[in-house]
């Protein structure tokens, strides 16, 4: 092969190489999630300084609704009395964090913070905080949260009673406490 020709081969091929290189950088790229997909799993700051106990309060992670409830020492309290009652009492089946395999189901006993999507067909259950024959659910009841769909029925620390609908508990979302009055969602490592 002469001079000519092999410069023309060598100047061919890092033009080409160039080129391929010039179109492949945007179409790795996009494989890269978008500023909105990161946004929509980012983790979630929420504020509990003006939760009153006995109520609820709701904050957005990943496009899923996350209660925040401030259970009151009657609330607590009747956590072991229904032990018996329910499907998963320890949360050994479902996977949870470390600090969700306890009664309470919660790094603070006053604190419950779960998913609120039901586990049997992703439905949303309304709270039912109410005991006894004000919640519509039977002088028995001790307060936790009704899915209308199916009649699933979660106790205090979004645990499934036996015999329901739903295959599990509510799922316990990966947070820590950032302080007293705040709670990152969505991160659970130091």
């Amino acid at each position: 092969m002469d001079e000519s020709r092999r410069q023309l081969l060598i100047a061919t091929t890092a033009v080409g190489t160039a080129g391929a290189v010039a179109l492949a950088v945007p179409f790795v790229a996009s494989f890269a999630p978008s500023e909105r997909a990161k946004a929509a799993g980012a983790p979630v700051e929420a504020d509990i300084s003006k939760l009153p106990p006995g109520e609820m309060m709701v904050v957005e992670w990943r496009g899923k609704p996350v209660w925040i409830l401030h259970r009151t020492p009657e609330m607590l309290a009747t956590l072991e009395k229904i032990r018996d009652k329910l499907a998963d009492p320890d949360s050994e089946k479902s996977e949870q964090p470390p600090y969700a395999k306890n009664i309470h189901r919660s790094i603070k006993p006053e604190y419950l913070i779960v998913e609120g999507i039901c586990t049997h067909l992703g439905c949303s259950p309304t709270a039912k905080f109410q005991p006894g024959e004000a919640s519509g659910l039977g002088a028995e009841w001790l307060g936790g949260y009704l899915c209308p769909c199916h009649g699933t029925l979660f106790d205090l620390a979004g645990r499934v009673f036996k015999n329901m609908p739903a295959p599990a508990n509510l799922p316990v979302p990966p947070h820590k406490y950032l302080s007293e009055t705040k709670i990152l969602i969505g991160e659970d490592k130091a």
